[in-house]
């Protein structure tokens, strides 16, 4: 099954991932302060559609893609697998187990991601219980 996801285009250091993507829509969204983006003021979220053959590299590849100033991810997911990637750290999720989400909860806080942005599943916060 395929995976789906969504990148944004100023989250990446080098865009040229972006040519090797199977791109089913763009949209531009206006930056709000609740972003925590002070420096842009709009970006592109690409959403994309992965095979799940090709899962695993893609995610590795988009993780070297990041750029390095600021803590950003990307994430894709079919019904069985979550990956969510950080720069140079890619996390490979299986959505029947809430629990393996801390670590990545854990890795985004460390970045200054904002915990509203971290919140990847309905059941996520079961592991908090």
């Amino acid at each position: 099954m395929d995976f789906k996801g969504v990148v944004i285009e100023e989250s990446l250091e080098d865009r040229s991932i972006l040519q090797t993507l199977t791109i089913t829509k763009t949209k531009v969204e206006a930056v709000t302060a609740d972003h925590k983006t002070p420096w842009l003021i709009q970006w592109a979220l690409h959403t994309v559609t992965i095979p799940e053959g090709k899962a695993e590299s893609v995610a590795e590849e988009v993780s070297r893609s990041l750029e390095r100033e600021h803590g950003w991810y990307a994430d894709f997911k079919n019904d069985r697998t979550h990956f969510i990637i950080f720069r140079n750290k890619v996390f490979k999720v299986d959505r029947s187990k809430p629990e393996q989400y801390k670590p990545v909860v854990e890795h985004g806080l460390s970045l200054g991601i904002p915990d509203y942005q971290l919140d990847f599943s309905p059941a996520i916060r079961e592991w908090e219980r």
